[in-house]
């Protein structure tokens, strides 16, 4: 089961405000510990939407947005990605990520479980995606 723990954006971190280095230790050991449990598979930082941009589609077509977009409650800062046998060893996880803006504020992470290509068996179309997995490796 895969796991994507989400890092909200917050004011700083749209201002491109880097981490203390406090905050980078910490966020380094927690790193080093799911990788040491090997359920580590990504983890990155994501610039401000200021360096970004939105696609958006409709019946005439797609248009693009270049930011920054400034409702930063729906924006997302970083993310680590994990794979783990349950659920709640991922909830266990995720209890123990270290608060993204540095203890005391105010924060907020969100955890998502991934789609597995199982879960789209019966999709028409599967196959490509499967044969794609595959030449992956």
């Amino acid at each position: 089961m895969r796991f994507m723990i989400i890092v909200k954006a917050t004011p700083e971190s749209e201002q491109g405000c880097m981490p203390s280095a406090a905050l980078m230790a910490e966020m380094a050991r927690y790193h080093e510990e799911l990788a040491r449990a090997g359920v580590l598979l990504d983890g990155s930082g994501l610039k401000p939407t200021s360096q970004g941009w939105r696609v958006r589609y409709s019946a005439s077509g797609r248009s693009v947005t270049d930011g920054p977009f400034t409702e930063t409650k729906e924006l997302l800062a970083g993310y680590t990605l994990i794979q783990v046998r349950t659920r709640e060893e991922a909830l266990e996880w995720t209890r123990r990520f270290p608060n993204p803006r540095g203890e005391g504020l105010a924060a907020e992470i969100e955890v998502r479980q991934l789609f597995e290509m199982e879960d789209f068996a019966s999709v028409e179309g599967v196959e490509q995606f499967n044969e794609l997995q595959a030449q992956r490796g």
